[in-house]
């Protein structure tokens, strides 16, 4: 079944990257704020089929409201600085970023979840963020909000992603879901005003597009999830840098150069190293970044993934 739930991710993670190209597309003359807005809009109807099969008990009140809320307000952010370093960056130096996000679970776990990480973890984190100053290579390229963007994407998914781990066994799954895309709404509405500009049909299928991308892509990554081992599924994202390489040269026609894959190579190294640690400790307590099923650039995707996960997991258990 890992054979499956590899093929399962490859074509998950595909349609993810084709996600990524429609936003490079739509952001050239649409605001990542408005991208970010509607797209969340449109995948509200989805959302809200899945939050009605919750039948746990209980109010809307979140248990840990203060948690709730950071980990609400990141994950409204994480799209819109995702979306913006796609426009403006290309697309094999913001994947190269956003994989940083298992270096920077793995340092936040320490904090917020009282987790040990030892010396050879420790050592491969040092190891990817070395990887990461080779892609930006401060004093020779001149960084800008783009690079900024991305970083901050990646390490506001690292930061939701531990604090789910938090709270995934004290709060009710709708509580979980519904924060985060209402105060997702709500930011992204907000800066609206400052941004909109009139949507063409050709605008709008792409924000159709993204939604629907988002969602058939998570859908397919939980179900690899649900049949095979997180340690053969989890390093199956870093097949985006191959797509990434593949569109921008075909059709943004972008410069892919050396020192860009030699530092997403070692980012993606010391990843699949912490994944691979991780699950040859086989202590679910001490597994921060396997048990990080979801993608850094959508929160509605984020939101389904979780859902899914739970769900597959009480099935197995009655």
């Amino acid at each position: 079944m890992n054979i499956k739930a590899a093929i399962f991710a490859l074509i998950a993670y595909a349609i993810f990257s084709s996600h990524d190209v429609v936003v490079k597309f739509v952001s050239a003359e649409v605001s990542a704020f408005q991208i970010v807005f509607f797209s969340s809009l449109l995948s509200f109807p989805l959302l809200t089929m899945l939050m009605v099969r919750d039948a746990t008990p209980g109010t809307l009140r979140p248990k840990h409201p203060v948690w709730t809320a950071m980990r609400s307000l990141s994950m409204s952010v994480i799209p819109a600085c995702a979306f913006y370093a796609f426009s403006v960056l290309p697309l094999a130096q913001t994947y190269a970023l956003l994989f940083a996000t298992p270096l920077l679970i793995t340092l936040l776990s320490i904090p917020v979840l009282g987790e040990k990480v030892g010396l050879p973890r420790m050592a491969a984190v040092l190891v990817g963020f070395i990887g990461v100053m080779i892609v930006l290579r401060p004093g020779e390229t001149e960084l800008g909000l783009g690079h900024a963007a991305a970083l901050l994407a990646a390490f506001g998914n690292a930061f939701q992603s531990v604090i789910l781990r938090k709270l995934s066994n004290v709060e009710r799954r709708v509580v979980l879901m519904l924060f985060p895309m209402l105060t997702t709404v709500v930011v992204m509405g907000m800066a609206l005003p400052f941004v909109y500009v009139p949507l063409a049909p050709t605008e709008m299928g792409g924000l159709a597009v993204i939604a629907v991308c988002g969602f058939c892509a998570t859908l397919l990554l939980v179900n690899a999830y649900s049949i095979g081992e997180a340690a053969i599924v989890a390093p199956m994202q870093y097949s985006q840098i191959i797509w990434a390489t593949i569109f921008g040269i075909l059709l943004f026609g972008e410069d892919v150069d050396l020192l860009t894959l030699v530092g997403a190579g070692i980012i993606i190294a010391s990843g699949v190293y912490i994944v691979l640690r991780e699950a040859r400790g086989g202590r679910s307590h001490n597994t921060p970044v396997l048990q990080t099923r979801s993608r850094a650039v959508t929160s509605s995707g984020m939101n389904v993934s979780f859902f899914l996960k739970r769900n597959s997991a009480e099935n197995q258990s009655e």
